[in-house]
């Protein structure tokens, strides 16, 4: 007989889950027992690849629970729908990993306002919205655990500001207060950013030809492992930070 896994009867919702870390972080939770709902927006290829259909294929063809949920995190009834059909096909909710996003680097003098606007609806009212809307069944099960994808350049002031970085600090904050208002409800809150950059497909695409060193680069699955560690915290145990993937996985 197979020994638990230490997620077992836990179901997840990944918001931003068909590609690069939010694809990587679905298959990790469900190697490690949970029932992944793989929301995103990309139901069909589109200019990046993945789709919410192929991440949740792999994920039952190596065994797992999973289920493609199409979900615009920047319309609350998009997200109010996916947040149902979860909840109708697994049960209810446990475990958050906010990942939708999108990433513009560019100075803030020649950021265009819609780059900015799209910036602040996918990082951050996206987050929101998502959040918002899975809590009261988080707090239903007695408890689980909310996890947003932030980023180590919130804190790099020393080289600029873009919408980018702006987005996830007002996300870090969002979190750490919000921490503290569910920690009766024995719901963890916190945030994960890579330790080091991860070159997903995301990046590609908007990482403003910036060249990253070999030695700045780390691979997804470091914050897979993170992200299923924080996956099994309530607010008995980690909650309130901000964490970086290598230091919860070295």
């Amino acid at each position: 007989m197979s020994s638990a896994r230490p997620l077992d009867g836990k179901v997840a919702f990944v918001a931003g889950a068909s590609r690069g870390i939010g694809a990587t972080v679905a298959a990790a939770l469900a190697r490690a027992g949970a029932s992944v709902a793989v929301a995103a927006r990309s139901e069909t290829e589109g200019r990046l690849p993945g789709t919410i259909g192929a991440v949740a294929q792999r994920i039952t063809d190596a065994g797992g629970r999973a289920a493609p949920v199409p979900c615009d995190v920047t319309s609350e009834e998009s997200v109010e729908q996916a947040v149902a059909a979860t909840v109708a096909e697994f049960g209810g909710i446990d475990i958050l990993v906010a990942n939708a996003g999108v990433l513009w680097l560019g100075p803030v003098e020649t950021t265009p306002l819609r780059r900015w606007q799209r910036c602040l609806d996918v990082n951050t009212t996206g987050v929101f919205l998502v959040t918002k809307a899975v809590i009261p069944h988080v707090r239903a099960r007695g408890g689980g655990s909310l996890i947003a994808v932030t980023t180590t350049g919130v804190t790099m002031t020393d080289r600029g500001a873009n919408a980018y970085w702006v987005s996830k600090a007002a996300v870090e904050r969002l979190y750490l207060g919000l921490a503290a208002d569910l920690k009766p409800d024995n719901i963890a809150v916190n945030c994960l950013s890579p330790s080091r950059v991860v070159l997903t497909e995301g990046w590609h695409a908007g990482g403003a030809g910036v060249r990253i060193p070999p030695e700045m680069i780390e691979p997804p699955e470091a914050m897979a492992d993170a992200a299923v560690f924080l996956a099994q915290q309530t607010a008995a145990g980690i909650t309130g930070t901000i964490q970086r993937s290598e230091a919860l996985t070295l």
